[in-house]
């Protein structure tokens, strides 16, 4: 099971959307609203490095009001 955190940029007022239509994707563990330089942050789970690159580029890249993304694999020590 491979792990990350998905850091996401919106535009502007879209955060609490993109977090609510991110987190009913399957995979993802949690999708909250933060401040800072980035509006939403995602954790996420699948099965292989590959699904979890499908899965941000095919069902969280096309989100709409994303600008950009971030993908931080977990990795462990």
């Amino acid at each position: 099971m491979v792990q990350a955190y998905i850091l996401i940029q919106t535009e502007v007022g879209r955060a609490s959307t993109v977090a609510e239509t991110i987190a009913k994707i399957p995979g993802v563990i949690q999708a909250e609203d933060v401040t800072g330089p980035y509006d939403v942050v995602v954790r996420a789970q699948s099965d292989t490095v590959d699904a979890l690159g499908r899965m941000v580029v095919a069902k969280v890249q096309q989100v709409e009001g994303i600008t950009r993304t971030l993908t931080c694999p977990i990795v462990h020590l």
